[in-house]
């Protein structure tokens, strides 16, 4: 009798295939955080765990520095994905690698394309020049998907002030690259130009060397160009092409009336 009530209650292994999180975690922590300053969430957040493995991908532009050096005052060891696409400019390497000094990262991880990949798709290395997106699915988006397989979390550097279709980005939301229901938290998306360059300035943090340049918004090589005075910051990538994001990240899309999906705030 003993052996058959003890089969009655033992619990069945299953594998959970389900999503690590669903919309409806993105808008509670959004509601959870209203208010909270950046490094309040980012202390809560990493700190206490919330969201599991974490990393934060890093283009190591223009502003990278201000959410670099914001994680390594809470914790140096969080792992920093660099999509090594093999397109960068020179200074944004070593840009990399000062960064990387200075602040005292340790868990740089530098993600490249598949060798075999970019044999077959782009042999002669100018995919760029004819098929932009497809050069960044194979350099870019490809490589950061397979990286970000045993996260639950990624954070970006994006703002809401660097182009339009920034704009009404939340603080934090579905990663829809796959279905693994991974969050994307975007820690500096309320923050404005100026308060990037008071950051930059009160804690003395090195600038990338393309700025002074007139790159105020850098990625690779080929498709990065000088902006003039008044322009989009981001209006020197993939100029002369319909093309506003690499393919990393999906904003979120407003509803038929132009309305956010309910819990999604753009300003915190």
């Amino acid at each position: 009798m003993a052996e058959a009530s003890e089969s009655q209650h033992r619990t069945r292994d299953r594998i959970d295939t389900g999503p690590r999180f669903t919309e409806a975690d993105a808008i509670r922590l959004n509601r959870m955080f209203r208010g909270s300053d950046t490094q309040e969430m980012l202390r809560a957040v990493i700190g206490d765990g919330l969201l599991g493995e974490v990393a934060v991908v890093s283009s190591m532009g223009a502003e990278s520095a201000v959410l670099l050096h914001l994680i390594a005052s809470i914790d140096p060891a969080l792992p920093v994905l660099f999509i090594e696409t093999g397109k960068h400019f020179p200074e944004t390497l070593a840009y990399r690698d000062t960064l990387v000094e200075r602040l005292g990262l340790t868990d740089l991880r530098n993600i490249t394309p598949d060798a075999a990949v970019l044999a077959a798709k782009d042999e002669s290395g100018l995919r760029w020049s004819y098929d932009p997106d497809g050069c960044c699915e194979l350099r870019k988006v490809l490589p950061l998907a397979n990286a970000l397989e045993q996260f639950d979390a990624s954070f970006t550097g994006r703002k809401a002030f660097q182009s339009s279709t920034r704009a009404n980005l939340p603080r934090f939301e579905i990663d829809t690259s796959d279905k693994q229901g991974r969050l994307k938290v975007n820690p500096l998306i309320d923050w404005q130009a100026e308060d990037i360059t008071a950051y930059f300035t009160e804690h003395a943090l090195p600038p990338h060397p393309l700025v002074a340049a007139g790159f105020p918004s850098i990625g690779c090589s080929p498709c990065t160009h000088k902006v003039a005075p008044g322009e989009d910051p981001r209006s020197g990538r993939w100029k002369g092409w319909d093309k506003t994001e690499c393919g990393i990240h999906s904003p979120v899309q407003p509803g038929p009336d132009g309305e956010l999906p309910p819990g999604y705030e753009p300003v915190f």
